[in-house]
């Protein structure tokens, strides 16, 4: 009974905040439209922000439930790997197109910052780039193993943008034919990077940050030594006197030390970085050193998971 009961509200609050939106929406206009009294509706969901990520949650339980299903009859139809990966992704789209409040409109809104949500999100997250690495790497196998992180990277990036487009009825493009286009358009990336075979930017493990569940210290620190690598390689690269690369590679090597150190100093991180910006072709390395620099060494917030 009480199951019924709490499904019933999250049915008439996903239809509530759909028609007035998050902050207009009271939790006495749901009690209303259930025909209970508000107090039912506390002893179910002690606030608005709990009832917000329980429809979150069956929106998204709902959605993987039904890929689940369409998996198993594309998988008994026999059908090709790259029509079956055209109806998944045709799929995930017209049902976020349908549910965007609860797909993506969010992202606005206070409730990131409420903890509850904030667990169930990353679980949505991380079962979404599952879903997509699984969904590439079935249809085309072990060659692009390497390159999955970039791949699930660029789909949704791409499938982002033109959602967003279609939410705002900027395109009118049925979502069985865009799901065309992206898997048309993601064969041609993915055939040029088996082609060329280029250095992937993105381990798989990389998309699973954002702001919301942000990136560890020590993983910020390996990527900033990571960057220190590429910076020595531009070094070398640059139409400079053999002497003047030497300076410069000493002062990147300097760099790295420090950087190593527990407590780096401030003063002579800020001393060699400016003596790499001195040099006209090394600005734009040095601008995203800074950026890394300073988000390297913003202290780790507490997250849901770590609580």
């Amino acid at each position: 009974m009480e199951q019924i009961k709490k499904q019933q509200i999250i049915n008439t609050a996903m239809r509530i905040f759909k028609e007035k939106g998050y902050f207009a929406a009271s939790m006495q206009d749901i009690a209303e439209a259930c025909g209970m009294a508000k107090g039912s509706i506390y002893k179910v969901f002690p606030s608005k922000e709990d009832l917000f990520t329980g429809v979150f949650t069956f929106v998204h339980r709902t959605m993987f439930e039904q890929a689940r299903e369409l998996d198993r009859s594309l998988r008994l139809a026999g059908d090709p790997p790259k029509e079956i990966l055209r109806r998944k992704i045709e799929f995930q789209l017209q049902y976020m197109l349908e549910n965007h409040f609860f797909t993506s409109e969010f992202k606005e809104l206070p409730i990131t910052a409420n903890e509850n949500f904030q667990v169930e999100w990353k679980k949505k997250r991380a079962a979404f780039l599952t879903w997509h690495r699984d969904c590439f790497y079935e249809a085309y196998g072990d060659s692009i193993s390497p390159y999955l992180g970039d791949i699930v990277a660029i789909y949704r990036g791409m499938s982002r943008e033109y959602l967003s487009h279609a939410v705002q009825t900027a395109i009118a493009c049925p979502m069985a034919e865009l799901a065309r286009f992206c898997v048309d358009r993601m064969d041609a990336v993915i055939r040029d990077m088996i082609d060329k075979e280029p250095v992937p930017i993105l381990k798989v493990s990389s998309a699973y940050f954002n702001d919301i569940n942000p990136v560890d210290l020590p993983t910020r620190r390996a990527n900033l030594g990571e960057f220190l690598q590429y910076f020595a390689q531009k070094v070398q690269e640059l139409p400079q006197p053999e002497r003047i690369q030497k300076e410069l590679l000493e002062v990147i090597d300097l760099l790295r030390r420090e950087l190593q150190q527990d407590k780096p100093n401030p003063t002579l991180v800020r001393v060699y970085t400016n003596f790499l910006d001195s040099v006209d072709e090394l600005r734009p390395y040095v601008r995203q050193l800074g950026l890394m620099l300073n988000h390297a060494a913003e202290p780790q917030k507490d997250s849901p998971d770590q609580a």
